[in-house]
């Protein structure tokens, strides 16, 4: 018996099938019967239902989404594989005075999880330190004479945080000396695990606890759960207050947001219930970070993945690696308000390299005739700090995967982001295997790795066939999802607020976008150093919509909205509330367009 043709794809949204990014544009399924329903059921407006029913939310699964609770959603911690081993190791050594090092990666997510652990390691009466290894000097990852030096500096134990899955050497040298090392992490692993007294990572091929898409803080967080029990069980509480876990979930949710996991399941409910404590202003860090920012505003995803993480990461890009874990386990205001200071002064710097190390990458791309299935760059002493953020312009730029490799000397650091469908840590972890990378690692989205000046080829080959076949396999194509359409007369800070219910908007829960067909521009103007600021026609009698286009001014988007003026485009978008001069009205953020 044949088997039934495979079904056509639905037809182009608005007929767009290569937008002005290279997109194609497609419109969400989403059941008007069901949108209804949810619509009445909850009380929410009909658009916000429509919004859920196409993120696949029906009635049973609507009540946890729009309100998560860790009540409901927090599983036991021993479901992960050695996290009892590691808790009963953790509170041995807490109950006999020993010292526990934290030995953390220097991005967000390993910045939050030191400081979520020394923070809970203080407050239970236990010594401890961290240590965040220098990018340039040191590395990704434990290394052996930095482990070996927290030994003979009295350390009886080391957490290894956002690290240390693939570091089977340094690990295997610590074990060596007697020194105990238990690993808090959530990258790929392999079969063949480190030798450590414990490997906690819900990525390990024979952990089934379903949490894979955890962050790191979000399994540090798990960790602490099974501690605080196990120093319950073991009476330490008797004499001492027993720390109150939900004081810290904003760090969790900061290194959540800010290392790009999907906001769904678990990871919703600690970002929800983070961003509630985040408003509180209760960490001295996060709070000076928001002041220097200029943010005044109760916090959302947003703010945590664009305002605080970046400086956040400052430190670890380019200044002194351990800041962004020092500022925010710190409990001294003045203290506080002088890292913030530092941070933001490095994070401007930061900007000002990752400028001219991406113009470098795209004149170098467009040299070699542009990309095809990868993006893969290097230049001659670019920052290694700057690396990754540049592999994210690149793939919204081109809509591939891209790797960006600095070169020093005989070698270079390389960091890579991919798109949705094709797994770059896999990748790269296959190139390791294969001989083509000195180290390399990382999960589906993003990834980092080493490699000898006189492997480039190879290795780039190797990955960009593995991400080739994955394209073709898989029928991947570019393409940008709509909830709906609407006038701009529709665009309101009401319906803004409406949707906020959805959130908060990240990895795996997308801000709702929606389409603005055939919008007439009436004013279009270049804004800051690349972007593109706009007021769109309203449909009849009524003020301008306000929008704004960011990074585009040298780009194809850009050139057509400037020269859009007076005349109509399709625009895609999504609503905020602008508060600009204490005024509350509506802010269309453009992430694309098509001509009519």
């Amino acid at each position: 018996m044949e088997s039934p043709p495979p079904a056509a794809p639905a037809a182009a949204f608005l007929g767009v099938e290569s937008s002005l990014t290279g997109r194609r544009w497609r419109l969400r399924d989403a059941d008007g019967r069901e949108a209804l329903a949810l619509a009445q059921r909850f009380g929410i407006p009909e658009i916000v239902g429509r919004v859920l029913a196409g993120r696949g939310i029906g009635l049973d699964q609507a009540p946890a989404f729009l309100d998560p609770t860790l009540r409901a959603l927090l599983p036991d911690p021993s479901r992960l594989r050695d996290m009892d081993a590691a808790c009963e190791r953790l509170a041995g050594a807490i109950m006999q005075g020993k010292t526990i090092a934290i030995f953390g990666d220097y991005d967000v997510d390993g910045a939050t999880s030191a400081a979520l652990l020394t923070r809970y390691f203080l407050d239970v009466g236990a010594r401890a330190r961290i240590y965040i290894p220098d990018r340039v000097k040191e590395g990704y990852g434990p290394n052996a004479p930095a482990l070996l030096r927290l030994k003979n500096e009295g350390a009886s134990v080391v957490v290894t945080v956002d690290c240390g899955t693939g570091a089977h050497e340094a690990l295997a040298a610590a074990k060596a000396c007697g020194l105990d090392v238990i690993v808090a992490d959530h990258h790929a692993a392999e079969a063949d695990l480190p030798p450590a007294f414990a490997v906690v990572n819900p990525n390990r091929l024979d952990d089934a606890s379903g949490e894979g898409g955890l962050a790191a803080v979000g399994v540090v967080f798990l960790m602490l759960v099974g501690l605080n029990r196990t120093l319950r069980g073991a009476g330490w509480f008797k004499s001492r207050a027993e720390p109150d876990l939900m004081q810290w979930l904003d760090l969790v949710a900061l290194g959540t947001v800010c290392d790009v996991v999907p906001l769904v399941g678990l990871n919703r409910a600690l970002v929800t219930q983070g961003l509630k404590v985040m408003a509180g202003r209760a960490n001295a860090g996060m709070a000076a970070l928001a002041d220097v920012a200029g943010l005044s505003e109760p916090p959302e995803a947003y703010h945590a993945g664009f305002v605080l993480g970046p400086r956040v990461n400052a430190g670890g890009r380019i200044g002194a690696p351990d800041l962004g874990a020092r500022i925010l386990s710190t409990t001294d205001p003045v203290e506080a308000a002088d890292l913030a200071r530092k941070l933001d002064a490095l994070n401007r710097e930061r900007q000002a390299i990752e400028a001219s190390v991406l113009k470098d990458a795209i004149a170098t791309i467009e040299a070699e005739g542009g990309v095809r299935a990868l993006a893969f760059v290097c230049g001659e002493g670019w920052h290694p700090g700057v690396v990754g953020i540049v592999a994210a312009r690149l793939k919204e730029r081109y809509n591939v995967p891209a790797c960006v490799v600095a070169l020093s000397g005989e070698s270079g650091t390389g960091s890579g982001r991919s798109v949705a469908g094709v797994d770059l840590g896999a990748a790269v972890i296959a190139a390791r295997q294969a001989g083509l990378l000195l180290k390399g690692g990382g999960h589906a989205m993003a990834a980092g790795f080493t490699l000898a000046r006189d492997r480039i080829a190879a290795a780039r080959a190797f990955i960009e066939e593995r991400v080739a076949a994955r394209v073709r396999e898989a029928a991947i194509r570019p393409t940008l999802s709509f909830d709906g359409t609407l006038r701009p007369d529709g665009a309101t800070a009401e319906l803004a607020l409406a949707l906020a219910q959805v959130g908060p908007f990240g990895s795996g829960n997308s801000e709702p976008r929606f389409a603005l067909p055939a919008a007439r521009i009436g004013f279009a103007a270049p804004a800051g150093d690349a972007h593109v600021r706009l007021a769109i026609s309203p449909d009849g009698p009524g003020r301008p919509l306000k929008a704004i286009a960011f990074r585009c001014l040298e780009n194809d988007l850009g050139r057509a909205l400037l020269n859009a003026q007076g005349g109509v485009l399709h625009l895609a978008g999504r609503i905020r509330v602008d508060t600009w001069g204490g005024s509350t009205a509506a802010q269309f953020m453009i992430d694309d367009a098509a001509p009519v």
